[in-house]
């Protein structure tokens, strides 16, 4: 599972963080510091600051705001393949996962 996904189900609250930093393979630490950067900066904290170098694939705050809704009220429980098609069919939301 990617760093993206694995994030995106920590924020829907549908694994815990310490259960993603165990999925990432990063130590809980290291997922303490992704998640303080992410809620304090939004998706550009998701950047190493030396170099700006990206730790993942970057979607804009709003677009992730509306995907993190759509998740958590109409495809809760959704598989992510499922629910990456409902976005681009239903919704016209392309997001790259790759």
């Amino acid at each position: 599972m990617k760093l993206q996904n694995v994030i995106l189900r920590a924020i829907a609250k549908k694994i815990s963080w310490a259960d993603a930093a165990e999925i990432a393979g990063v130590s809980p630490l290291a997922m303490s510091w992704i998640r303080h950067r992410y809620e304090t900066f939004g998706y550009d904290g998701l950047f190493e600051q030396k170099g700006r170098k990206r730790v993942m694939h970057r979607v804009p705050l709003k677009t992730a705001e509306t995907v993190f809704d759509l998740y958590q009220t109409l495809y809760a429980g959704a598989d992510l393949g499922r629910f990456r098609l409902k976005l681009q069919t239903d919704h016209g939301i392309e997001v790259n996962h790759g």
